[in-house]
């Protein structure tokens, strides 16, 4: 389909720029805006928005011609975690492209006159502008600057009570694993909207009540993608399965066994035996297990998960996770495609998420300003089969002890991040089951009555101050006895930090270095995009401060503290590089894997089910080649992954999401 670039068409008649104004929807509350005044030839933006504390701060100015050539670009501002946002590209007269970004500067002679530029962060608006100019191009795929190509269709269009106008639903490929969408309006394909399913997003306003709509229409879109992928992937395991000859790993024990045949049936694990030794078995399929190495499948105890995550998880061996913080609503539906096999996905458990209402909530479902409304909240969990709750920032201190009392009176745990001015030792003491996140573990050390830990400052103070830490002192001695006197399970979620303590801009992000040349071009320049600007001085405290928390979290593995491994982070790469984090802060690899499968399933209540290689247990397993005991690094040699009665490829999923596969796929003979 060829369209005009009627955006530019309809303004050039017109003459004159148009002033628009969209509200930032976080879960349903307005938390900041976009303004944005475009023309034919200048796109002019101003976005801000905070939740959960933080959200960027942006400027744009955009050029064109009267053709829809991108002529120039600048930005400014402050994103997420405070790195400043300054990027610029220009087209000069002579045709050549010159940019510079804070990881890359570089120019390129006679780039294509249609080719648009991609920077590293950019508003909703700059999106939508993006969209027309690859509507409006003469060929199906549009370069990028300063690099990928693009491609856009048109996947739905809807009608809006009382307008004039319909919205159209269009996915751009080639930004990311899966397809970036922006909502257009289809009389002059200016920006409507940009949603996240989930969490919210962007929209013309006076439109805020549509989000919802949007979001289900957009999620369609998503799960059709999938549907088919469900349809086309997995290789059915009928009958009796044995993987043969095979090292296995022994999760409880945290050692190898084998190499034994390791048998499957209706998709659980049917029996172990020696090689060879059940003549009769008569198996349907046969797979190699020869230098390979067979593991429950992982656990990540750490997600937010949404449908583009799929089938990353299941690609690295991430057969089941725990969901600590989404919709309600959309996690059990989520839940129920996967059970039911319309989707491929990993297992779901999910903790009920509570926060406090301040002007820095994390918004949710459930977001109380009062106690008999949190104690409501924990009452709805209850009824609905939640087994552990996730409490957040902004629950008032006060509040803690009542909600976790009343939560163990119906069978719930109680866990999350520790609430603002508190200490993590209080939360213990106030009966917290589990700690999210270790600098909010490292902050029992660093907060004073009055740091308010629902800004930046969780992030920030750690870095500055952790450095200090003596973690041999009496202090960290008595709050590693209370976590051990307690039974308090740490989620570390290491990954989720190692970059924001220690990338410096333009440098590989250290959490996906090794898997950065096989992903998409456009991944792999954002990857040197760091969260936090440093300075010589600044990196060598940040980075002296990461190392106590590595310190940190051995400290607690060698006292017994339990452990699960969770990320935060990207889905599938960042289990993996846990694990390797794990083994780096002193933790044997045997006792990594454990903590990635056996604990996982213990702590989220799955233990009969998963988390080991057992008789009459789901066959969840993933085979690698090598041993990940011997090197955790093995981990990333995915070869096949199983799930139940079903066995998936890990290069055709990571092929399905443009990433190019890292090992083959272990054949299955009949």
């Amino acid at each position: 389909m060829k369209l005009l670039p009627t955006l530019l068409a309809a303004l050039l008649l017109t003459g004159a720029a148009q002033a628009q104004t969209y509200t930032v929807v976080c879960v349903k509350t307005a938390c900041g805006h976009l303004g944005v005044n475009a023309s034919a030839e200048r796109l002019e933006t101003d976005y801000s928005y905070r939740n959960n504390g933080r959200g960027p701060d942006q400027k744009e100015v955009a050029t064109f011609a009267a053709d829809g050539a991108w002529l120039s670009y600048r930005t400014e501002g402050v994103a997420t975690y405070g790195a400043r946002i300054d990027e610029s590209f220009e087209r000069q007269a002579d045709g050549k492209a010159v940019w510079r970004s804070s990881v890359d500067r570089g120019e390129q002679a006679g780039a294509a006159r249609e080719a648009v530029y991609l920077p590293l962060q950019a508003t909703p608006a700059l999106a939508a502008r993006l969209a027309q100019s690859l509507l409006a191009a003469k060929t199906p795929r549009t370069e990028a600057l300063p690099v990928g190509r693009l491609s856009i269709e048109r996947v739905q269009r809807l009608s809006l009570a009382g307008q004039p106008f319909e919205i159209g639903l269009y996915a751009v490929t080639g930004l990311e694993l899966s397809p970036s969408y922006v909502w257009l309006r289809e009389d002059n394909r200016a920006l409507f909207a940009q949603v996240y399913p989930g969490w919210g997003g962007t929209v013309l306003q006076g439109f805020e009540a549509e989000v919802d709509r949007l979001s289900d229409a957009q999620k369609t879109a998503e799960l059709a993608q999938l549907q088919r992928l469900a349809r086309e992937l997995p290789q059915p395991l009928p009958g009796l399965t044995v993987i043969e000859g095979v090292r296995w790993f022994d999760a409880q024990a945290a050692v190898l066994r084998g190499p034994s045949d390791v048998y499957l049936l209706d998709g659980r694990i049917s029996a172990i035996a020696k090689p060879g030794s059940l003549r009769n078995a008569a198996p349907a399929q046969r797979i190699s297990g020869k230098g390979r190495t067979l593991l429950p499948g992982l656990v990540d105890m750490h997600v937010h998960l949404t449908p583009p995550e799929l089938l990353l998880h299941l690609a690295a061996g991430v057969t089941a996770v725990r969901d600590v913080g989404n919709s309600k609503a959309d996690i059990a539906e989520l839940r129920g495609r996967i059970e039911r096999g319309d989707v491929l996905g990993p297992r779901i458990s999910a903790n009920g998420f509570i926060e406090g209402k301040s002007p820095f909530s994390s918004q949710a479902d459930f977001v109380p300003d009062n106690l008999p409304d949190a104690l409501a909240a924990i009452d709805w969990y209850a009824a609905h089969g939640y087994r552990q709750l996730k409490l957040y920032n902004s629950i008032k201190p006060e509040w803690v002890k009542p909600m976790v009392a009343h939560a163990r009176s119906l069978g719930l745990r109680t866990g999350g991040h520790v609430p603002a001015f508190m200490t993590a030792s209080q939360a213990v003491e106030a009966g917290f089951d589990e700690l999210h996140h270790i600098n909010q573990v490292t902050l029992n050390f660093l907060v004073s009555k009055t740091d308010d830990t629902r800004t930046l400052l969780r992030f920030n103070l750690v870095g500055d101050k952790a450095a200090d830490l003596k973690l041999n002192d009496r202090r960290t001695q008595n709050f590693i006895a209370l976590l051990k006197k307690k039974g308090t399970v740490v989620d570390a979620t290491m990954a989720a930090f190692e970059a924001q303590y220690t990338q410096r801009q333009g440098q590989p992000n250290p959490s996906y270095a090794m898997v950065s040349a096989n992903l998409p071009a456009v991944m792999q320049r954002g990857l040197l995009s760091a969260e936090v600007d440093m300075d010589d001085t600044k990196a060598r405290r940040w980075s002296a401060s990461w190392k106590v928390m590595m310190n940190l979290l051995h400290r607690m593995h060698a006292a017994g503290i339990p452990l699960v491994a969770g990320t935060d982070a990207t889905a599938g790469f960042a289990l993996q590089r846990e694990l390797e984090l794990y083994v780096q802060a002193g933790i044997p690899a045997a006792q990594a894997l454990k903590i990635a499968t056996w604990n996982g399933a213990k702590y989220s209540d799955r233990l009969n089910e998963i988390g080991s290689i057992e008789r009459g247990k789901r066959a969840d397993l993933m085979l690698v080649d090598g041993d990940p005991v011997a090197d955790i690094r093995a981990i990333r040699r995915v070869a096949l992954v199983i799930q139940g009665d079903k066995a998936l490829s890990p290069a055709a999923l990571y092929q399905a999401m443009g990433v190019l596969p890292f090992v083959p796929a272990a054949e299955i003979i009949k």
